[in-house]
């Protein structure tokens, strides 16, 4: 259904006043990479409004989706670390704030060298509606009674599928500052799904957003000023996790989390949080006679598969998992054992992922293994052992 709640129109309304004028209170100061400032404008800088840098995060090349992309700040920033074969998409449902970015970008261009950042106008919890598609086909048959307003749903499902603002698995790394906690309760599980759409397979999210260190009261929650001001609707520190979670996302952890509180409000301390989040641990599991150890410093780890795994134990893993963990954020945390002899994936059985189990140093050596070898006569490191 296409519908604006007060909130919404709270937070477009202050931040359309924001891409005019530099307003203070929207959100936290965050400092960013002196070097990525020197090619963006002044304008761009002084209304763009964040409490923290995912930016810092990025890789060359990748392609990259700004969530309330504002005037353009992190998206520039993006550009300048993705290069040239990179791209950065920002998506803000202000036309303020577009104006501002879109009539700067070419501006950034000519100072980087490369075109590769647009802007796009999109509600972040729906990425697949295209807002300005969405108003050129409306002025062709305005709503003038019942009959159009309920087409008007039906076109823009219709244009969700075959024009989607954002295609699904069309991006490597999706980045927000300070914006998701500006949506409503109820769409918040609808955001996190379209985050996990968004991205590829193997893709993580990147995101920096105020949590609170208890619930924020229903009277602070209906404060206008207080939620379009990063503050009545930020999540908890656990709900901001769990969210990730609940949407399908692993290896979720903080990258960083503010000691000192931005504001606290009534005795509730609200700061700033990055965390990372994976895509990819769905589908298929096979067994190919792959082990894990899990190195330490903890005596036991869980994973988000529910694999309980204690320390210096070799445990049997699936093939995907095996993958997972050869990738960050684990990979560091564990020694692979390859079996011996490689059993093809077109040949490998399935898997049972619903338990964890030890692996017998003869699964992946093989039953018959009966070798003797003499000990080598260097130690790793060239010299002599002995």
């Amino acid at each position: 259904m296409i519908e604006t709640s007060r909130k919404e129109t709270v937070v477009r309304q202050r931040y359309a006043v924001g891409a005019k004028a530099r307003a203070d209170k929207l959100c936290c100061p965050v400092e960013y990479e002196s070097e990525y400032l020197k090619v963006i404008p002044r304008e761009v800088i002084e209304r763009d409004y964040g409490c923290g840098d995912p930016s810092r995060y990025l890789h060359e090349g990748e392609t990259v989706l700004d969530l309330g992309s504002g005037t353009g700040k992190i998206c520039f920033i993006a550009a300048q670390i993705v290069g040239p074969n990179g791209r950065v998409i920002g998506v803000d449902m202000t036309d303020e704030m577009l104006e501002v970015a879109r009539r700067n970008a070419p501006i950034v261009a000519e100072h980087i060298g490369c075109s590769n950042v647009e802007f796009r106008k999109g509600r972040i919890q729906d990425l697949a509606l295209d807002l300005e598609l969405l108003d050129r086909e409306l002025k062709k048959k305005p709503i003038t009674d019942a009959a159009p307003f309920l087409a008007a749903d039906e076109l823009a499902e219709e244009l969700r599928v075959k024009h989607p603002l954002i295609a699904s698995d069309s991006v490597d790394v999706v980045v927000s500052s300070c914006v998701l906690n500006l949506v409503e309760p109820k769409s918040r599980p609808q955001l996190f799904d379209e985050i996990f759409r968004a991205l590829k397979r193997g893709g993580r999210a990147v995101i920096s957003d105020i949590v609170s260190d208890g619930a924020v009261p229903e009277e602070m929650q209906n404060d206008p000023e207080l939620w379009s001001g990063c503050i009545s609707g930020a999540f908890t520190e656990e709900g901001f996790l769990a969210a990730f979670e609940n949407a399908g996302f692993y290896g979720i952890q903080i990258l960083k989390r503010d000691a000192q509180p931005w504001r606290t409000v009534h005795g509730i301390e609200f700061r700033s949080v990055t965390v990372e989040a994976f895509k990819g641990k769905q589908g298929a599991c096979f067994e190919r006679n792959q082990a894990v150890i899990y190195r330490g410093p903890f005596k036991e780890v869980l994973d988000d598969d529910n694999h309980r795994m204690e320390r210096g134990k070799r445990y049997a893993v699936c093939d995907k998992t095996y993958g997972l963990y050869k990738k960050p954020p684990y990979r560091d945390f564990f020694e692979f054992i390859d079996p011996i002899v490689d059993v093809p994936l077109e040949q490998a059985k399935p898997f049972d992922c619903s338990r964890t189990s030890l692996r017998h140093p003869k699964e992946s050596k093989g039953q018959n293994y009966n070798a003797t070898i003499e000990a080598n006569s260097k130690c790793c490191d060239g010299s002599s052992c002995c």
